[in-house]
């Protein structure tokens, strides 16, 4: 297929699915790498993984949003770090599409958008010549490596003097990369550092962050597809349900297929497999994954059944959701770990990635289940939102 064409929402699944047994072969050479590998890339960006939320006009998919967590979760069973630089450059390639013209000709006419992001303000636009010099240093930046392209955050001046923060993106090879990212969890992900030193960025690929978060955009080609309309929050966050949930279907797995034959230490089972604490524990893992599931399908319908504007009603319940999916999956894949044995401990044996991998993504400001419940709460009680990423 060609790398302008994307596949359709069924296709592209196929042939996701196709690439499984590779990805799940190597995941724990992309954990030792400490970065998704080459073929990795090379691969996804094949499928048209990297494309389907971005414009038909350039060869994406605009597909669902159930249609993503469905290709991300199929990623996530075999290599959680795989399918979360996978889910970045999906959800940026759909932030593209709401840039200006230019922006997106530069960034997305190949047909093969790679693109990172790093979303803390933490650098510096000094207006010049119709755009911006930009320096600063961004922590997180997840799949950097493979990136052509980065999308990131940073603080310059209004008319009046006052600050304000802008949305831009830069080359990708414009930019540093320190070699800082030593993680526990979610190790394959290559979320180094990047740091840009004086680099300029035209005005055409900038935007007010309040406008991005908001969906206040531009007039451009697409400014009439809805798909294209949301608020920048709920895109992200939904488009990240995905791997938590195909994490703990990962874990399922791993165990399920680890199981026949092992004995169970110091008790009078002769297999793990006999044992009424092990039927317990995978029959509520396996509940609480499809529970996990059908809160994601909730949390895509308030977008694919609506698309466009969001009312913040929608835009809250659609993180809770996620939230509360993320948590699920955490409890699911914990309880399997727990009845896993100590030889689970070896950096062979699949199950402790995936137990890593969800601890730290459970932990990521916008996935975490209590964080998410609180705020959901928190609306429900008729109070203001406690956080300016809704």
């Amino acid at each position: 297929m060609s790398a302008t064409t994307a596949p359709p929402a069924e296709a592209l699944l196929e042939r996701t699915r196709a690439l499984v047994p590779m990805l799940r072969e190597n995941a724990l050479a992309t954990e030792q790498a400490r970065r998704v590998l080459p073929e990795h890339f090379d691969a996804l960006a094949e499928a048209g993984v990297f494309r389907m939320a971005a414009p038909k006009r350039f060869g994406g998919g605009e597909v669902s949003f159930q249609a993503q967590c469905d290709v991300l979760a199929e990623i996530a069973s075999a290599c959680p770090s795989t399918s979360w630089v996978a889910t970045i450059f999906s959800a940026m390639a759909w932030v593209a599409g709401v840039f200006p013209d230019e922006a997106q000709e530069e960034i997305l006419a190949s047909g093969d958008p790679r693109i990172c992001a790093a979303l803390s303000p933490t650098g510096k636009l000094v207006p010049k010549d119709g755009g911006y010099v930009v320096s600063g240093k961004w922590p997180f930046n997840t799949g950097c490596h493979g990136a052509r392209w980065t999308y990131l955050h940073g603080v310059a001046p209004k008319d009046d003097g006052e600050p304000v923060l802008r949305a831009f993106f830069v080359p990708t090879g414009e930019l540093t990369i320190l070699d800082d990212w030593d993680a526990t969890g979610m190790t394959g992900t290559g979320s180094n550092t990047v740091v840009a030193d004086e680099v300029f960025v035209p005005g055409h690929r900038t935007l007010l962050v309040a406008d991005v978060v908001e969906g206040n955009l531009p007039a451009r080609h697409n400014a009439d597809n809805p798909y294209h309309q949301y608020p920048l929050a709920p895109v992200l966050i939904v488009n990240a349900a995905g791997t938590p949930l195909g994490t703990a279907r990962g874990a399922l797995e791993a165990f399920l297929e680890r199981l026949p034959g092992r004995p169970f230490t110091y008790t009078n089972y002769a297999l793990q497999s006999e044992a009424a604490l092990t039927h317990l524990r995978v029959g509520e893992s396996s509940l609480k994954i499809d529970s996990a599931a059908a809160h994601v399908r909730l949390a895509c319908a308030l977008l694919d059944e609506r698309p466009g504007p969001m009312t913040l009603d929608a835009r809250i319940e659609s993180r809770a959701h996620v939230g509360y999916s993320t948590g699920l999956a955490r409890e699911a894949v914990d309880a399997l770990f727990a009845i896993s044995g100590a030889s689970a401990i070896q950096t062979h044996v699949p199950i402790q990635r995936f137990q890593r991998d969800i601890q730290a993504l459970s932990n990521h400001a916008v996935m975490s289940p209590q964080f998410n419940l609180e705020l959901y709460g928190r609306w429900l009680c008729g109070l203001e939102p406690n956080t300016p990423i809704v």
